[in-house]
């Protein structure tokens, strides 16, 4: 990686290990982020290191997921996060300033600096040039309290741009073309760093679109470079002061290349359930379709707002589709407001939602049985929109817009002449409902509501362990198929007790009673195990009802951390082992310890079948240590003289 924007970066904040790609590094964090569906956990594991303040140059808490306070629980959390925000020195964005990674990138984000957020599209600030890296809480947590955020170093691809995208064609068939060649497996382990001429045709929006779904690919992160483009969208920030070029060296060392001529590419739909499911949506025309959404962290800026004000002025939506809009941030809404264009979406019979993340967690706007969604968001697995009979389509704004007119899937390049946007030089600012802490906060009482519970943990690993297999599951489970969003079991986020009764719910509804009468168990997976989002509660909530192990093919790297981050085990297995086990079966391992403590094989009986196999443990010398002690907060505290 000597001499990519990644290397660069990532040579500047090194702290431990060496810059080749599969060794454990650690880095030094400049910036943190939390949003309100991980942010409760976070800092009640913050405050349970002990510190004062938060010691990192700025953290900044967003409330975003959980807006729809159908009950007390999320009001409750969020009274919580502006005390807490304001005790530990943490800014804190009031709930309807926006969705985090649209917010962070407009007010806060700076190119070459390093950003870890405990969302899985924290790699949305790569569209300015920052490392930006989605993790769970409670190495956000330990990051703001200023230790090194440890990784593994990423192979670097280069993404060569060439070109530029045609009428009708978008940033986000950028992406959905990466995903229909490498699949959401293709980035694991990797950082997507793009490059090429084709990158100065591309603005900072239309990058962080890209950098954000990046996080599908199962990339680390991705990263576009700091240009002209790049200044251009500081200065209309008000914050031109913080814009430093930073590119590739010549002679930059990649560990893969590919290119994408943008000039050939076509618009693109990833069809139900997964977001590497692409096609062309010429090849689907026709399909009827029930509802539109068009927003999310993806695709909600002001440019893509205005380009669909733009394709709806003088036209209705179709009388059989809902058509919903979610702004990005605040700063968004009022721009379309005060410009015209949210009149025009308004007359079209667009439902404009509040600046939050909305359907695209599952929060309202389930559609019909059966139904066709078409969003323009970056996740559409099974069950996520809220009805689990429905198939969600993703696609650009264009696409949707095209559909929301037609009443069906069309080719947006049957609509006629490109609508051209004209954007501002200068951006409407108003920080207002961003509150900065005091200079001194240990005399802010902490507000915490009745379902906030403190943060469960567990002993040291044992030597011995006999558990029984809870579950096995297909490949590409999905954080969502273990632990589920939606306006139901989201506002349950401060209340692991009562939030683990839904663990596997989707997959299995008998999955929490079993292992309360098991007594807790094994879980077994296959390939990339725990794809998707960041939510640290897929690890947390299993191992608060006893799970001790998870057996799988492969593992999703931040689900992977998150379970050495609670004390869970993850064993790696062969196809032969995985396809032998079965739900029941009872499984012996001794020397569990100095297995883990050596980096050597564990021995498991599978004293039902009669047959002996072996597991390897998917640790670091650090997880280890981690997983010995039976979590990071224990090691943690140790760490700190605790």
């Amino acid at each position: 990686m000597k001499g990519t924007v990644t290397g660069q970066i990532l040579a500047h904040h090194l702290v431990s290990g060496e810059l080749r790609p599969g060794e454990e590094i650690a880095i030094q964090i400049d910036q943190t982020l939390t949003q309100d569906a991980t942010g409760t956990m976070a800092y009640l594991q913050f405050e349970a290191l002990g510190l004062d303040r938060v010691r990192t140059e700025l953290s900044v808490s967003y409330v975003d997921h959980n807006t729809l306070q159908s009950s007390f629980e999320s009001a409750d959390d969020h009274r919580y996060l502006q005390s807490v925000a304001a005790r530990y020195g943490v800014y804190f964005s009031r709930p309807g300033n926006g969705i985090c990674h649209q917010v962070h990138l407009e007010r806060f984000g700076v190119p070459g600096k390093t950003l870890l957020g405990s969302d899985s599209h924290t790699p949305t600030g790569g569209g300015i040039g920052m490392l930006a890296i989605g993790a769970g809480g409670l190495d956000v947590a330990v990051a703001m309290a200023g230790l090194p955020f440890t990784l593994t170093a990423p192979r670097v691809v280069r993404v060569e741009l060439t070109g530029a995208l045609s009428p009708w064609v978008s940033a986000k068939d950028v992406i959905l073309e990466l995903l229909r060649r490498l699949t959401v497996k293709g980035g694991v382990g990797k950082v997507m760093e793009y490059g090429g001429p084709g990158v100065a045709t591309l603005s900072v929006p239309e990058r962080a679109t890209i950098t954000n779904m990046g996080a599908e690919l199962g990339a680390t992160s991705s990263v576009f470079p700091s240009d002209e483009q790049t200044g251009a969208f500081l200065a209309s920030q008000g914050r031109q002061e913080v814009w430093r070029a930073l590119a590739a060296e010549p002679g930059a060392e990649y560990d893969e290349t590919l290119e994408i001529d943008l000039s050939t590419l076509e618009p693109l739909i990833a069809l139900p359930h997964s977001p590497d499911n692409v096609v062309p949506v010429a090849s689907i025309a026709g399909q009827a379709v029930d509802q539109v959404c068009i927003g999310s962290c993806t695709n909600s800026s002001l440019r893509d707002l205005m380009r669909v004000a733009a394709l709806l002025r003088g036209r209705q939506v179709h009388p059989r589709v809902s058509l919903t809009l979610s702004p990005g941030s605040r700063q968004v809404l009022e721009m379309i407001a005060r410009n015209g264009a949210l009149a025009a979406l308004v007359s079209a019979g667009a439902r404009i939602l509040e600046s939050a993340c909305g359907p695209c967690i599952g929060m309202g706007q389930a559609p019909v049985t059966d139904g066709v969604t078409v969003r323009s968001f970056n996740r559409n697995f099974r069950g996520r929109c809220g009805t689990p009979s429905a198939g969600t389509y993703l696609a650009s704004p264009e696409v949707c817009a095209a559909a929301a007119i037609a009443g069906e899937l069309v080719d947006p390049r049957s609509l006629g002449a490109y609508p051209e946007v004209a954007l501002p030089a200068t951006f409407q600012v108003d920080d207002s409902m961003i509150l900065p802490p005091p200079e001194h906060g240990k005399e802010v009482e902490i507000l915490r509501g009745p379902n906030i519970r403190p943060v469960p943990s567990r002993g040291p690993l044992e030597d011995e362990i006999t558990i029984r297999v809870l579950l096995v599951a297909g490949d590409n489970i999905t954080t969502d198929d273990i632990m589920p969003a939606g306006a139901k079991i989201l506002p349950l986020r401060s209340n692991i007790p009562a939030i683990s009764e839904y663990v596997f719910s989707c997959l299995d509804p008998d999955f929490a009673r079993r292992a309360h009468d098991w007594g807790g168990g094994a879980v077994v997976g296959g390939e990339n195990y725990g794809q998707g989002s960041s939510r640290e509660h897929a690890a947390l909530a299993p191992m608060h009802l006893g799970v001790r192990a998870v057996l799988a093919r492969s593992f999703a790297r931040i689900h992977q951390a998150n379970l050495v981050n609670f004390g869970i085990l993850p064993l790696q297995i062969t196809e032969t082992d995985y396809r032998s086990l079965q739900m029941g079966n009872e499984l012996q391992m001794r020397g569990v310890r100095e297995a883990v403590r050596n980096g050597s094989a564990v021995h498991v009986q599978n004293v039902t079948q009669g047959a002996t196999f072996s597991a390897t443990p998917v640790l670091s010398a650090r997880q280890s240590q981690i997983i010995l002690a039976g979590g990071v907060l224990n090691h943690v505290k140790k760490r700190l003289g605790q």
